[in-house]
């Protein structure tokens, strides 16, 4: 289908005493968004235009001389879809529809129709399906005009009943109530899950970033998966969880999410509210960020701005949060290498490509120290009953080398934190060490 990408941009003057934490988003990179979006759905675009709103209709949202400006538009591209990157009301949106003779869809329904393309598994589903439902409550129209209104009561007599439009209401409510219970169900399912890990116990690496912003390549690159992606907004939308071990011998589970977005409607974040649940019990945070686009400074502040409304904020997520500056291999080599020193010179941030591999294993290093804290090197002796020790110390440490003794035991020397070395302490109730950091 051939659409019209309309951008409004509304003039929202900055309240007094504020100052802005980030720098704004250009219109243009609204507008190549959008544009993205459209495709993300294999849309055909006829083209895009910026609209300059200074007062918001409350019957068409812009101006009746823009309104007029579109439609002409459209109507010489032939496009029989208008998106307008913008939330609409239920009334600006069957207006628009008039006025152009065209399908309309704004912000929230492209989004939602992305959704619904991607969701693989049936918690994805589960949560497309609620938010659309939501966001159709409110877009109910009659659609059956010899159905106004239904005869209720009983006998000839009987009083009037319920509106089509109201019953339609009803049938969507039960809708989503019972799909509710279904996510309730599933959300304690994760729950379940995550206090199975919890006993094993595997940390939780969890990568956060904006749609596009590569973290399913990273994902791929560290370990080994086979995980959708694409140079596509929302390319992949269920969560996946590896484990995978990490330089310095540490298993940890690794889960990409969701890819965050600018001006996310509220009901969505509430839909995948099970899916973000893994961020937050995440012993680390990846922010993933695309450095090769111009308004990452941008896309960052989103993406804080969902984490905050998780919870994550200030010297908690100072802790829980490094940065993951991405794609530096699409940088001119001034850029890359102005980015690549200044990432060395921060604390909670690396410099990487996920697509040549540059920086990912000092990103891993990094990673493990922060996980496993300071390595110790250790030799202990296992006696023949405790043999069965000897994996639980293959998947914790590094095992440098391994001494089989006459009599059955076991010498090794390994490397290994101070966290599992207590650990390992508590199982064999003595331990020889040797105490050198490493």
């Amino acid at each position: 289908m051939c659409a019209l990408v309309v951008v409004p941009v509304l003039k929202q003057p900055q309240p007094k005493g504020e100052t802005a934490t980030t720098a704004p988003r250009s219109n243009e990179a609204k507008l190549e968004e959008a544009i993205g979006l459209a495709r993300a759905i294999d849309l055909e675009i006829a083209g895009g235009v910026i609209v300059s709103v200074s007062q918001p209709r409350p019957a068409t949202l812009m101006g009746t001389g823009k309104v007029e400006e579109i439609g002409e538009m459209a109507k010489a591209e032939n496009a029989g879809l208008i998106i307008v990157d913008h939330p609409l009301t239920p009334v600006q949106q069957r207006n628009l529809e008039r006025e152009w003779k065209a399908k309309v869809i704004d912000r929230t329904g492209l989004i939602l129709e992305i959704f619904g393309r991607r969701a693989s598994t049936k918690e994805g589903t589960l949560q497309v399906e609620l938010a659309h439902l939501n966001y159709q409550k409110g877009r109910l129209v009659r659609s059956w005009t010899h159905l106004e209104r239904q005869r209720g009561g009983a006998g000839f007599m009987g009083g009037p009943g319920e509106t089509q439009i109201e019953a339609d209401r009803r049938i969507l409510q039960d809708k989503i109530v019972k799909l509710e219970r279904e996510l309730e169900q599933v959300r304690r399912t994760r729950q379940l899950h995550r206090a199975k890990r919890k006993k094993v116990p595997h940390p939780i690496v969890a990568l956060v970033g904006y749609t596009n912003a590569g973290k399913s390549t990273l994902f791929n690159r560290i370990t080994g998966a086979g995980v959708l992606a694409e140079d596509m907004l929302f390319a992949t939308l269920d969560p996946t969880l590896r484990r995978m071990k990490l330089p310095q011998g540490r298993t940890v589970i690794l889960s990409d999410t969701v890819g965050f977005i600018s001006d996310l409607p509220t009901h969505l974040v509430a839909a995948f509210r099970a899916t973000l649940e893994e961020v937050l019990e995440a012993d680390l945070i990846l922010h993933v960020r695309d450095m090769s686009d111009p308004d990452n400074a941008a896309q960052a502040g989103d993406v804080m701005r969902i984490l905050t409304d998780l919870g994550i904020e200030g010297q908690e997520a100072e802790d829980r949060i490094l940065e993951v500056w991405n794609k530096i291999d699409r940088l001119e080599p001034e850029a890359h290498e102005a980015i690549a020193d200044k990432a060395a010179a921060m604390p909670n941030v690396r410099a990487i490509s996920a697509v040549t591999g540059e920086g990912v294993d000092a990103l891993l290093e990094e990673v493990s120290r922060r996980i496993s804290g300071v390595m110790t090197m250790t030799t202990i002796d296992i006696s023949p009953a405790n043999l069965s020790l000897l994996p639980w110390l293959y998947a914790n440490a590094i095992v440098d080398e391994r001494h089989d003794q006459e009599d059955g035991s076991v010498s090794l020397d390994i490397r290994i934190s101070e966290a599992g070395a207590a650990e390992l302490e508590r199982k064999l109730g003595t331990v020889k060490s040797k105490k050198d950091e490493w």
